[in-house]
């Protein structure tokens, strides 16, 4: 059992506790909510993820690669800093990229030391066709009907058309016993 450290335990308490402006009091501990988020989250990133192992990448190139891409000259600071990760990893991340053609960096105008990252041609056709995937995704869902009546419905929307019943049995054996031990 892993046990939440101090700090974390203080977050989470008071940004659960912090009324949200305009939300129904049901949404706001909703565990359905939460726990679509997660299968939406699925499915939303497994389109590219199915690209990407063609390529040998993961989901860090892909982060990489649609910030770079939208942002070209990011610095490698600027980078981390939206990332939200160790300068550890993403060297590595950088370093596949780089070295398979698409990402380039090049020094500063006004400091050679800094690093600005490019899309290569290669890179920002990779990019766009992460981005097409989870564009289509995100236009089926919201042009889904039964999709506009609340976030869970969305969300709902978001997962495949065929794991939705399977998710729906699921969830619903929440707070049932269900015969376990």
């Amino acid at each position: 059992m892993t046990r939440t450290a101090p700090r974390q335990e203080a977050f989470v308490e008071s940004f659960a506790a912090t009324p949200v402006p305009g939300a129904a009091p049901a949404a706001l501990g909703s565990d359905d909510l939460i726990e679509l988020l997660f299968f939406a989250y699925r499915d939303f990133v497994g389109d590219p993820d199915r690209i990407l192992a063609d390529y040998g990448f993961g989901r860090a190139h892909h982060r990489v690669l649609h910030f770079v891409d939208r942002y070209p000259g990011l610095t490698i600071a600027e980078l981390l800093d939206i990332l939200r990760i160790t300068k550890q990893s993403l060297n590595r991340v950088l370093k596949d990229l780089i070295g398979q053609g698409y990402v380039a960096q090049k020094p500063g105008s006004s400091d050679r030391r800094q690093r600005l990252l490019y899309c290569t041609a290669s890179g920002a056709e990779l990019a766009a066709d992460l981005t097409r995937v989870q564009a289509r995704r995100l236009a089926r869902a919201l042009a889904a009907p039964d999709a506009r009546g609340s976030p869970e419905d969305f969300l709902m929307a978001m997962i495949e058309p065929e794991d939705r019943p399977a998710v729906q049995r699921l969830m619903a054996r929440r707070g049932s016993d269900g015969g376990g031990a």
